[in-house]
């Protein structure tokens, strides 16, 4: 089974590319989504929060407000390396139960989309690397779309290693300038290259 990590900047359509190789047979893991059910009420991310940051980042539901946390970390690189290092170790458990019930169902391709791959320095526990990247101004423009702060997307970019160092370190590269048919013939003619199948 070929293990996959699958990164990129803020909106720059890693979800869309995770959701293309689902279509296509590979299973898919979000670590985003871990990372949300570690910060549920009385999740072990949530209970990690409070220790750092106090009562401040969780909302009325008991549930870490990531919002709150955002705005904590993404201006404050110590903070965000204290939290990295209480919440990565539990997002690589969860990622290896995965790759471990994919491998079992006999699936061919087993991904992990997480934004922080590079940050987290993470390379060396998959097989291949794939970088989805697109256009600075593009991507706020995603953002805002989606009704997200373009100041806050700027904040939460600088945060994230540049497309040029992240090219550097990834084994395959798409950029996602184009459309939506343009992408998906992208990705699929790399899975094809990935499981061997004609194209």
């Amino acid at each position: 089974m070929l293990r996959i990590g699958l990164t990129g900047g803020l909106a720059s359509g890693k979800s869309t590319v995770a959701q293309m190789l689902r279509d296509l047979g590979a299973s898919v893991l979000d670590a985003d989504e871990v990372v949300r059910d570690l910060y549920r009420e009385g999740g072990a991310g949530a209970e990690a929060a409070r220790d750092l940051f106090g009562e401040s980042v969780v909302g009325p539901d008991g549930r870490v407000d990531r919002a709150r946390i955002a705005a904590v970390v993404f201006g404050n690189p110590e903070a965000r390396h204290a939290l990295e290092a209480r919440i990565h170790p539990m997002v690589k458990a969860a990622r290896d139960r995965f790759f471990a019930e994919a491998e079992g169902r006999g699936a061919p391709v087993a991904v992990i989309e997480a934004s922080q791959l590079f940050e987290a320095r993470t390379e060396a526990d998959y097989d291949r690397i794939l970088l989805v990247t697109a256009p600075e101004d593009e991507r706020v423009r995603r953002w805002g779309a989606k009704g997200g702060d373009p100041e806050d997307a700027r904040r939460r970019m600088a945060a994230q290693l540049r497309a040029e160092a992240a090219s550097a370190r990834a084994d395959d590269v798409i950029s996602n300038a184009g459309t939506f048919d343009e992408l998906r013939r992208k990705v699929t003619e790399l899975y094809r290259s990935w499981t061997g199948q004609k194209i």
